[in-house]
C-alpha cells in the first residue's frame, strides 16, 4: 500500500519569531510510519517541526504552517492508498501576521485569533471508493462521551476510522487510546505505548474487514 502519514504541530506566527503551536510532540506520526515502512509498505511521512530522527524507509516532507500542511496533502494525497491523519493541526491562527518583531517596551498586545480551515475535512472530498483515512482526536470526558464526540468528527471530516485519546497522549511516551468506526470499537480503549498503537493502525489499514487485534 501507498501510505501518508502526517506528523507533529503546525505553527502560525503571531511576529518574525513567535508563534502559536501545541504540545505534539509527532512520536505517533513517526511511528505510525516506522511500522508501515516495516511492513514494507511504501510510505510518506509529512511532518512538522520536531526533534525526532526521520525513520528509515520514509520518504519525508516538511511542512510548517497549516497552509504548507495543505499543500502537501493535496500533493499526495491522491496516489495514496491510505491516510493516516495523526499531525496536530492548529485551530486557531492570528488575525495579523506581524511583519517585525514586537517589542515588549511597546506595552501589552492583544491578539485576534481566526479559525484555522479543517485541512482533513478539505482533503477528503477528493476522497476516492479505494482510499482509507484514519483521523485523530483528542478529547475529555468519560470514555462513552468521547467516542460520541469522536463519531462525530468522524462523520465531519470523511474518514472511515478515528483515534481517539485524551490530553494527556500529547508529548507522551503512552496513549490511552480507542479506534472508532461510525458503528464499532475496531480496537478497545487500553493504555499503549504509541509504538504499539501505530502497530495496531497498520494492521487496521491492511485488513479488508477493518479488523484490529
Amino acid at each position: 500500500m501507498r501510505i501518508l502519514v502526517t506528523a507533529g504541530p503546525t505553527r502560525q506566527y503571531i511576529d518574525p519569531v513567535r508563534f502559536i503551536t501545541n504540545a505534539s510532540s509527532g512520536r505517533m506520526g513517526y511511528a505510525v510510519a516506522a511500522a508501515a515502512a516495516c511492513a514494507g509498505h511504501d510510505v510518506t511521512l509529512l511532518t512538522g517541526p520536531v526533534s525526532l530522527a526521520p525513520p528509515d524507509g520514509c520518504r519525508l516532507v516538511r511542512f510548517v504552517t497549516v497552509a504548507e500542511l495543505t499543500e502537501g496533502l493535496e500533493e499526495h494525497f491522491p496516489a495514496c492508498d491510505a491516510l493516516v491523519m495523526a499531525a496536530a493541526v492548529g485551530d486557531f491562527r492570528p488575525a495579523r501576521q506581524r511583519d517585525q518583531k514586537l517589542r515588549r517596551c511597546d506595552g501589552p498586545v492583544e491578539i485576534r485569533l481566526l479559525p484555522t480551515q479543517d485541512v482533513l475535512a478539505t482533503v477528503t472530498g477528493t476522497k476516492r471508493a479505494h482510499q482509507l483515512i484514519v483521523a485523530f482526536t483528542v478529547e475529555e470526558g468519560p470514555d462513552d462521551k468521547i467516542e460520541v464526540g469522536a463519531r462525530v468528527k468522524l462523520k465531519a471530516k470523511g474518514a472511515d476510522y478515528i483515534v481517539a485519546n485524551t490530553p494527556d497522549a500529547m508529548g507522551a511516551d503512552k496513549s490511552r487510546a480507542a479506534v472508532l468506526s461510525a458503528t464499532d470499537v475496531v480496537l478497545p480503549w487500553a493504555v499503549r505505548t504509541k509504538e504499539q498503537l501505530a502497530e495496531q493502525i497498520v494492521r487496521l489499514l491492511s485488513s479488508p474487514r477493518g479488523q484490529a487485534s
